[in-house]
This record gives C-alpha cells, structure tokens and sequence, in this order.
C-alpha cells in the first residue's frame, strides 16, 4: 500500500491554558505540533508513535503504511522536530515533552487504551508517559532504546560546540539525517537526554512491554541497550539482524512481523465497543486482519473487479484524511519553505510567502466581521489573488463561492444572490459592472484587486505605459464598502489563525457548468475537497513531493482546475505554474520556459499542442503526467501528444457533485480506447436502469451510479433536487455508460442528450468519434434538432484550419461507419463550437440556433 502518510498531516495547537503556550505580551503565537494521523473506516484500536532524537514522524513511514490499513495511527513531530515549532524561549524538561504528547493525544480524541512505540530518545518521552498514565497504554514497544544517552565524543562535542550553519554542512557531509536544527538539539540533549537515568525509571514499568534493537546497532553503548530488558519487568525481547538504529527503516517487514507478534498477544480489559457493542480485546480485533496478500478476496473483486487492473503503486483503499483542506498549504510551507509555490509569468511566490498571504487574508476577512459559514465570493481569472482569497478564507472559517471572470453578468448575479455572499473580490476593470451584480444582494464588502499586482516588474510598467485610460470610478455611492486588495491586505498581520472549522463544515459552493440545465450550487466540504485530491495524488505515485511543476490552464473557478490544479499542487507541494488565458501561443511559452511535468487539461489544449509548429522545439517532452477530463479525448489526440511527449495522457471523469474526480485510466498499465477508467480508490461505481434504478449487467447502458468520500452534501437552498440526485449514499450522474467485465467504464452519453429514433437509442457521442475520424475535421458535436413531432439529427463540425469540405463528404463517411438511422440529416459547419470555461460544448445553444 503505497500511501502518502503527508497527505495525513494534522496540526495541533496546543490550547491557550496550556503554560507556555498562549499569547502573551512579548507576541510569543500557540505551538503548533505538526500529527500524522491515518485512522481507516472500521478502526478500533490505536497505535501511538514516538520518533527519537533528531528524528521525525516520517521515521516511522513503513509502519503508518502497514498498521494504518487496518488500525489508527498517530504519530507527532516532537517538538522542534520535522514539521513542529520550537519556542526556544521555553525551557527544555522531560515533563514538558511528555505534556506535549499528553495534549496531542487529547486533542486528536485518541481513545484509551493504545499501544505505544517508540524509538531511541522516544523511548524515554514513551515511558515516562507510560508511568504517568499506565490504565492508558495497552503495550508498550521500545526500539533502539538505551538505559543512559551517552553519545560518542566527537558527535557530542559536534552538537554542543559547532555553530549552525556549519553543524548542519557537517550532518549532511556524513550522511547524519537528522530533522531538528542545533538549536532543538543542543538544549534538548544537555537538558533531558543526559540527565535521564533508565536504571530508576524502567523497574517501574508494569504494562506489557517489547523490547527490540538492531544487531549491530552502536549509536549508544551496547550495555546501555541489554540493560532495557533486564531493567523493566517480563519484557519481552527481539533482536533484528543485518540492522543498526534506525532498524525500523532498515528492516521494516521484520520490524512490521515483530510488532504485530506482539500486538495480537497483548490483552487489555477495556477496549473500544466494537459492532455489537461490547468490548474487544485488541488481540480480537488484530488476529482478524485480513492479510495484505489476501486483502483482495473473490467477492470483493466480484463488486469492484476494476481494483485488479490498479497501477502497482495504487492503493485499493484509502483511509480519509482528517485535516482541513488548507492545511494541505500550511504543511508544504513549512517543508519547503523556499520552493516556489506559484510562477505568474516569471514572478515566483514562495510556500512561506504564500502562507503568510493567505493568513493575511484570512485576517482581512475577520476585519470585515466576517464569521464562520459567512460566504465570500471570488470571480478573478488565474491569477495570484485567486489563490491567496481561496486558501485565506477558508483560514478565516468561510465558505468560497468561485465565479469565473468569464461568465455573464446574469449567472454571476444568479451566484451572489443564491449563495448569499456578504463579501465579493474581483478585477478593479470590472467597478463598471459592479454595481449592477451587487444591486440587492447580501455583498456588504467589495474588494478590488489588478491583475498587474504579481507581475514581474518590467511586465508590470509596461502594461502602465499602455494603459490609455485611467480605470473607471462609480459615479454614485453603492450601499456596500469598497477597498483596494494590496491595500487592505498589507495592514493585516501574518500570524495563524484558528479557522474554528472541522473537516465536516462547507469549504466551497461551486456552481455547476450549465451545460444543460440552470446552474446549481454545490456544497463540498472540506473531507470532500481532502478526500479528492488525495485519490487524485494516488493515482499518480510516481509524483514526486517538492519536485513537480504543475501548469495551470484550467480555470480555478471551475471545480476540475480546484482540484486537480490548485489543490494537488499544494499537498504534492508542486510548483504552480498560473495562466489566466487558454490562448495556445502564451501555453507553449510556458511550456518551453519553465518545462512543466504534469498538465492536466482538456481535449482542446492536448490537441492545440500536437498540431503546433515545431512542437519539438518547446520542450514538451518534459511533460510525464496528464489527465483529460470535462469533454471525451479523441484516441488520434491522445496517440498524437504522448509520441511528442512521452509521457502518459489518460482520460478521466469527473463532475462538480464529486469533487469533481471519480475515475481515471491507468497511467502506467492497461488504457480502454474511449473508456473513462476505472473508480479511483475508496469510490464505488455501478450502472443501474435508467428508468426502474435496478442494477445491470456486465455490458448493458444506464445511468451510472457513484458513491464515496468526496461526494457533495448537496445542492445549496435545493432539498427537492438534492433528493433526486442523491439517494442511499449514491450520486445519480445522469450520464448513460456501460461497465466491461475488468471494471473499465464508458460513457455513451448524458442521459438528456439521448436522441430518440422511434425504437431507437441514438448516442451522439458515437456519431462524433465517427465525423473524428475524416482526417479534415477539428471538432464535431451531434444534437436533435427541429420540432417535437418531426426532431432530426444535427451534426455541427468545425475543420482544421485551412480545410474544405462539403456535408456530403461527412455524410457519406457516416453511412458507411453507422446504421442509417444514426446518420444525421444535416451538416452545419462553423468556425468555432460554443462551450463553457472548461471546454464542454453547449450543447443547448447549438439546438437553441
């Protein structure tokens, strides 16, 4: 199981009681102690981890893998460690390390009693918690643990006399890895390590305890390492071979056998209820694990036989996170601080920077008394200002409302009326429309922001120069606040915020496309929003953290670009790559000046790239990973740019009631030619009648089904339509598909845009792969037209540029490809197909003209 333990990073504040940690006159902020915590559907028993010295929670990587399929596992930074603060005003004590562990555990709800693990010094914070606390610990394990915490002499005089930033130059020159500054380690080792004494403190132990060590583990001496198990009570003891300290990286399946050796012989007397409500002994509940080679039985492949056609690396299930979607920020920020987080046309913004933007914001909305669940709306093209308010008001409690730049004046009023913004940040060029979007709506606060704020400097005098006129002023007194975005945002200060949020309360209403019918308001929460980009990450595992440039085209006001843009490029810690147009010149220039490597896109812009001039030349090879979504990708285009590229382009699917991702072909195995793929892991799909709901065979079309973590809460302020849509758990997508015996699912077509012929189905996208094929058509798009007692079939084609043909031409290709009463009656030909910000065609104004 290939999971990304990152993805399960909590953050912890230490509350405002606790001595140390509150505000105080000198501006010392809460500690924040950096978790991570993966907790699968079903758990009822916890495993606590404790890393060493100079350590962190990452340490324990192969067993959050192994144990977090079935069990909880929770493991902190120690203070000043990985991805946790580090007051070095405050004193270093045993007691305050084993408070911070106290107060993690309390926080995160961790019910009693756990098993503990611990490593080298964790050992020592393990037990003191374990003597504190004995009725909470079920078992305790103890590996690479001395008795006394005496280093050798060169590496002690290396940490108590070498100045940073030499200590550090001098760690890495040996291959030391270590995750904590001098600054955390001095004090910690001269304070707490030395001083502790295990010869009066192990005796003590009663609760179940193992004790293992690596063979040729010398770090400490090795009469301090065979004193632990003489020292503590009926302990057990395991000795891994061919391992040093760090035994649990080095050896994990040994360690991961040994663990759970001793986990299933470990009794407790009160457990957490299980099903039937009674209490379960943990040795229960663990010897029922099914093991990782049979974790896949017969009948699980029965219902999702697509889980065997997986990538390697893919996991079949995922436990959901629990953090709170811009945390997915907060935590890249602090593990890459200096990576750029977003290129806009050659300025670069940092993660540290963009953290501290965004917490800016988010204190500019508490300003303007905007509270929890208070909606802000956000119609900005991509640029910065859109990812700075997007992450800052969910660090303020609120709920985003995006609306694209693009749209018309009608659906943008339709939004802030329906959603009932109270707060509205936009383009300083739109003031003149401003008045009539706001007119009656709840928007008490508008703010303005310039597309030039973030450029470079030269980019940004030089559109000054061109500038004819000055931007236009509002001739009268609206009934709302106006202020400027740098302005406002500069006087806030960029501290963190507590949201007062949970992962269950409503990070975003985003507004369907309209494709067909008005736009409704969808609800997604912030376990929605986490959920998605998690299965959206794992389906490519070859991503690689703090390393991957990620271009950016799609709208962020759309729930595809959110998602599979902004969201994954913030928890892969990505570079963000922002275009505000999808113009193919300014597309390629990107491509060749900053070579990104993963795009994920639509149809058009793959297609726009393969038939560039001199493609070669811009360095698109350096692209390896894409996915297509929002229209079907032709298979001539996707053959066309992975020869250019060589990298894998793969169809997904997706809608905004979900997040908006459900499925996705492999990228590295088996790819169905005009197949959406297979469910991503943790979703559930079926194909049911699409009149009586039961479910259908292999083979058959209806209306596909879906169910999982990312899926709405519903529509907002429409009950009635939400029941229709969403019943016993399962999402009714109103589009007509069919599964294969391997669990690869097509999409025929929407279910509205079914054509009827007297007895027959007619699917429109099975005529429009087949006008794809004539070799002088660019795009083509099949409706019923004419009146209700005489409808007919309309194919309306675009040509490549540069191209001639006749309808008849079309025709006669779909007489020989089709049965007749699919060919359409009429050929119309135009320069461009109406569409939406994402590319999907309008179908409705095509039968509107």
């Amino acid at each position: 199981m290939a999971l990304d333990i990152e993805l399960y990073r909590r953050t912890v504040y230490l509350p405002a009681q606790y001595p140390g940690h509150q505000h105080s006159s000198n501006g010392r902020m809460p500690r924040r102690i950096s978790v991570i915590d993966i907790e699968p559907e079903g758990a009822t028993h916890t495993l606590v981890f404790v890393h060493g010295y100079g350590g962190n929670a990452a340490q324990w990587l192969y067993q959050l893998r192994f144990f977090g399929q079935h069990l909880r596992v929770v493991a902190p930074d120690l203070r000043g460690h990985g991805l946790s603060d580090d007051p070095h005003d405050l004193p270093y004590t045993l007691d305050g390390l084993v408070d911070d562990l106290e107060q993690v555990l309390i926080s995160l709800a961790v019910q009693h009693p756990f098993s503990l693990i611990a490593h080298s010094f964790g050992g020592v914070v393990a037990a003191e918690y374990t003597l504190r606390h004995p009725d909470r610990v079920a078992g305790l394990t103890l590996i690479g643990v001395p008795s006394r915490f005496v280093l050798r002499p060169l590496l002690r005089n290396l940490i108590s006399n070498l100045p940073d930033p030499f200590f550090s130059f001098a760690a890495r020159a040996y291959g030391v890895a270590l995750f904590a500054p001098q600054a955390t380690l001095k004090p910690m080792l001269e304070q707490v390590m030395e001083p502790w004494d295990g010869a009066t403190i192990l005796p003590r132990l009663r609760v179940p305890t193992l004790v293992m060590l690596g063979h040729r583990d010398s770090v400490f001496l090795r009469e301090h390492y065979d004193d632990v198990p003489r020292s503590i009570p009926n302990a057990q003891r395991v000795v891994i071979s061919v391992s040093a300290h760090l035994v649990q990286l080095e050896r994990p399946d040994a360690v991961n056998r040994a663990i759970r050796r001793f986990l299933e012989s470990t009794g407790a007397s009160s457990r957490p209820p299980a099903h039937n409500g009674e209490s379960m002994p943990a040795a229960a509940h663990i010897a029922s694990w099914p093991s990782p080679a049979t974790s896949s039985s017969t009948s699980r492949l029965v219902d999702m036989p697509w889980l065997q056609h997986y990538d390697d690396d893919v996991p079949e299930y995922l436990p959901l996170p629990k953090q709170l979607l811009h945390t997915l920020l907060s935590n890249s920020a602090i593990a890459y601080p200096h990576n750029p987080a977003l290129i806009f046309f050659g300025q670069k913004i940092g993660y540290r920077e963009l953290d501290l933007l965004t917490n800016r914001f988010a204190h500019l909305l508490r300003s303007l008394n905007v509270n929890v669940g208070d909606r802000i709306a956000i119609v900005l093209p991509n640029i910065p200002q859109c990812v700075i308010a997007f992450y800052g008001t969910l660090k303020a409690g609120a709920v985003v409302v995006l609306g694209s730049p693009l749209s018309t004046k009608d659906e943008i009023r339709h939004q802030l009326l329906d959603s009932g913004a109270t707060v509205l940040l936009t383009l300083d060029s739109y003031r003149t429309e401003t008045t009539a979007l706001c007119h009656n709506t709840s928007i008490q606060h508008v703010i303005y922001t310039d597309v030039r704020e973030y450029l470079p400097i030269r980019q940004r005098l030089l559109l000054a120069e061109n500038s004819k006129t000055l931007l236009p002023q509002i001739s009268s007194y609206p009934s709302w606040h106006i202020y400027d975005f740098q302005r406002l945002l500069r006087r806030q200060p960029g501290t963190p915020l507590d949201s007062a949020t949970t992962s269950s309360h409503l990070a975003l209403i985003q507004y369907t496309s309209g494709t067909s019918d008005l736009p409704k308001g969808v609800m997604l929460t912030h376990a929605n929003l986490v959920a998605n980009v998690t299965q959206v990450r794992h389906w490519m595992p070859d991503a690689r953290r703090g390393r991957e440039l990620l271009l950016c085209v799609l709208p962020l006001s759309h729930s595809y670009g959110i998602t599979s843009a902004m969201n994954l490029s913030m928890a892969l810690a990505s570079s963000l790559i922002l275009l505000p147009t999808d113009r193919i010149d300014p597309i390629m220039h990107a491509i060749k000046t900053h070579r990104p490597t993963i795009f994920p896109g639509i149809p058009a812009f793959y297609l726009s790239i393969a038939n560039y001039p001199k493609v070669r030349s811009y360095g698109v090879s350096a692209i390896r990973i894409c996915v297509s979504g929002s229209a079907p990708l032709p298979v001539e285009v996707q053959e066309a740019f992975e020869k250019l590229t060589k990298g894998h382009l793969v169809e997904g699917y997706g809608l905004t009631e979900a997040s908006p991702a459900t499925h996705s072909n492999p990228l590295k195995g088996e790819r169905r030619v005009g197949s959406i793929g297979l469910p991503l892991p943790g979703t559930q799909a079926r194909i049911v009648d699409a009149q009586t709901g039961d479910p259908l065979p292999t083979g058959r079309v209806g209306e596909l089904l879906i169910r999982g973590p990312q899926l709405m809460q519903g529509y907002w302020n429409m009950p009635d339509e939400t029941v229709q849509v969403l019943s016993d758990g399962w999402l009714h997508t109103g589009d007509l598909a069919h599964m294969d015996e391997d669990g690869f699912f097509t999409i025929v077509d929407r279910k509205k845009d079914l054509i009827l012929a007297g007895t027959y189905n007619i699917y429109p996208r099975e005529v429009e792969e087949v006008l794809y094929e004539h070799p002088k058509v660019l795009e083509a798009a099949v409706v019923s037209t004419g009146t209700s007692n005489a409808p007919f079939i309309k194919a309306v084609v675009v040509l490549k540029k540069g191209e001639q043909a006749t309808a008849e031409e079309l025709l006669a290709l779909c007489r020989e490809r089709l049965d007749a009463y699919e060919v359409p009656k009429q050929i119309e030909f135009r320069s461009t197909l109406p569409k939406n910000i994402v590319g999907k065609v309008l179908r409705r104004l095509l039968i509107e003209t």
